[in-house]
């Protein structure tokens, strides 16, 4: 019911530029505004639920209504693709992925692009956590919920004693950054509804553009400043924002941020050396080079030039970068910065176990003590998210035409809720077959609800227990 409102916004949208999308999102509204009212009174008794119903709740989330916002880009007059085709936009854009089978977009309706913006907004917080401030108010449990979303190793901090509080925290720093963002695009020379729109993605590392051209479009060097600004703030844990927020040396005292913010700086030096060296001009290497390392490192997905056309090392380590993605806590995709510092500390335990076999070495992030138990979990989301990969690459090569580097990226791309791809896949999406689109709408939502989320729903035995 909730979700529906979001309709009320492109309508009214739509009525300021007078555009034929008003009975596509009014059909929509209603469509999900029934559904939602007969779901809430058939159990509207219910008040309560463990952690196994909000595993449940949080996949539904994603599902449901990835598959109720699919309606308006089907019952657009604009827009002439498949269901499969409308399904795969709603669901990249919650999941904030960001690959798209739209092309036109610069000749699309004002209202069904900013629905486009609207949905990676509110997919880059996460849908559930909005829900975990208003679900307490009716008397229904939110915290199995911020658990089963809320990403990173250690799952269980709040911010604030309550988890209601924890939500509009996080939402409050979502908004601001937001406002802050759009302010900034209009000033560096964006139109306001395009500065709007480009926020919502950027915040959300989303990646959606109004343009086919994305960055491109503008050539503004301001503009793709605020854009390398905007995406690394986004790909910080937002929890250290919130700390942070009266004392800003809480930053660089975080190893995670640390880390992030060096490996961003040696993949942007690499890209800007290989594009020199391939003959490009020192001044648009370093502009291009530093913008689509950082976009594609923090899984945001704009482009200023398609990059798959450079010289092969460089696409292929951009893709590699995105496997890591940001911060823990972040809206960025990817397995995360906090999750490879404890495979790389649990790597380095193990040489030294080698040469002292009765030593005794815990596992340390800064002076702080690592629990075995966090390390044999992020051991054990990293084995799951390598072999969901291939295993979908090989799937993907089965019952597709794709060649290895087109499916290879796709999956890449999807997996880690990236967008842009290599090959067949590099601008968009649309020449695929309907199978394969659904393998990778399955891609994103295993990579936005982090693998295990969505994996034990599907294990026979929750449904047993």
């Amino acid at each position: 019911m909730l979700f529906s409102l979001i309709m009320l916004v492109p309508i009214i949208i739509a009525l300021i530029y007078d555009e034929d999308t008003v009975s596509a999102f009014g059909s929509t509204f209603i469509i999900t505004l029934a559904t939602g009212m007969v779901c809430w009174f058939v159990n509207r008794s219910e008040s309560d639920f463990r952690s196994r119903e909000g595993f449940l709740i949080t996949v539904l989330f994603y599902f449901g209504l990835g598959l109720f916002g699919a309606l308006p880009f089907y019952l657009a007059p604009a827009l002439s693709g498949s269901f499969t085709d409308a399904a795969f936009e709603s669901f990249s854009g919650l999941t904030t992925t960001g690959a798209t089978v739209i092309v036109g977009l610069d000749e699309l309706p004002k209202s069904i692009l900013f629905y486009r913006q609207l949905l990676q907004w509110l997919g880059g917080m996460g849908i559930i956590v909005l829900a975990v401030a208003i679900l307490p108010m009716l008397g229904v449990g939110g915290m199995q919920l911020y658990r089963a979303e809320s990403p990173g190793p250690v799952k269980d901090a709040k911010l604030t004693p309550r988890i209601k509080e924890t939500a509009k925290a996080l939402w409050f720093i979502y908004l601001s950054l937001t406002a802050a963002c759009a302010t900034s695009y209009w000033l560096a020379g964006m139109s306001l509804f395009d500065a709007i729109c480009h926020s919502f993605s950027t915040i959300a590392i989303g990646g959606f553009s109004t343009h086919d051209e994305s960055f491109g479009y503008f050539g503004n060097h301001a503009i793709e400043t605020v854009a390398i600004v905007f995406m690394i703030v986004s790909g910080i844990n937002f929890s250290l924002h919130f700390f942070a927020w009266r004392d800003p040396r809480r930053y660089l005292a975080n190893l995670e941020v640390r880390t992030y913010l060096a490996s961003l700086v040696v993949i942007s030096a690499l890209v800007v050396w290989s594009l020199v060296q391939a003959g490009n001009s020192t001044g648009s290497s370093l502009r291009n080079g530093v913008f689509q390392a950082v976009s594609i490192s923090t899984t945001t997905g704009f482009t200023t030039t398609d990059f798959s056309l450079w010289p092969s090392f460089t696409p292929i380590l951009l893709i590699f970068a995105a496997f890591v993605g940001g911060c823990a806590g972040s809206t960025a995709g990817g397995i995360k910065m906090m999750r490879v510092l404890l495979i790389a500390r649990q790597g380095l335990r193990e040489i030294r176990r080698l040469i002292h076999p009765n030593g005794v070495f815990p596992v340390k992030l800064g002076s702080e003590i690592i629990p075995n138990k966090i390390v044999d979990a992020v051991w054990g989301f990293f084995a799951a998210y390598i072999s969901i990969f291939l295993i979908l690459v090989v799937i993907l090569l089965g019952v597709s035409d794709l060649d290895f580097i087109s499916a290879y990226s796709a999956v890449s791309a999807c997996l880690n809720n990236l967008g842009p791809g290599l090959g067949s896949v590099a601008l968009n999406y649309a020449d695929l077959m309907d199978s394969t689109k659904w393998i990778l709408v399955l891609a994103m939502l295993l990579g936005r609800l982090e693998i295990f989320t969505l994996l034990v729903v599907l294990t026979p035995a929750y449904w047993r227990s």
